[in-house]
């Protein structure tokens, strides 16, 4: 009779419990924020959050190269995304007067009204999938839980939208 190999886990049972949920929240999750963005306002979550970080910036302007770390983003990949903001006319790139090197990104007028328009949509669908389904100390337990496994992942400071960097967890 011939023998089954054994499947290789590596992880308990109790582990791949978890981990079986934070994949499929990791799936659902921004699934269901990008369709309520593209829907609501023909944004993808990446792209609301590139227009809610200009946005709180001074003068609404950001060096490409902060935006891509406070987006966890590779400048090709920001790129991209700047390229399809500026078609939109929601964003504009302009050389740093101060370092001909670098290159800003700038929020036009159509872009802070575009995100001032779409965000409260967006905060309610946050609000419903996120925090709606938690007691205060779970959400708390999830902030503290989110920003250590963000650490282990890439231990570079994160964006704020209380002061800009946030602090390491």
């Amino acid at each position: 009779m011939p023998s089954t190999p054994p499947v290789p886990t590596g992880l308990s049972a109790e582990q791949l419990e978890v981990w079986a949920s934070v994949a499929t929240l990791l799936e659902r999750l921004p699934a269901a924020l990008d369709a309520q963005l593209q829907r609501d306002s023909g944004l993808t979550h990446f792209e609301h959050g590139l227009l809610f970080a200009l946005d709180s910036a001074p003068e609404r302007t950001l060096r490409m190269s902060t935006l891509a770390g406070y987006a966890s983003s590779t400048l090709s990949r920001l790129s991209r995304a700047i390229s399809r903001l500026e078609r939109k006319g929601l964003v504009r790139r302009q050389i740093d007067p101060s370092d001909g090197r670098v290159t800003l990104a700038v929020l036009t007028d159509e872009g802070h009204d575009l995100l001032v328009e779409s965000t409260p949509a967006h905060h309610a669908l946050v609000e419903q999938l996120v925090f709606a389904p938690l007691t205060p100390q779970q959400v708390r337990q999830l902030g503290l839980v989110s920003r250590r496994l963000a650490q282990a992942i890439d231990p570079a400071e994160t964006w704020s939208p209380a002061g800009g960097r946030g602090q390491p967890a």
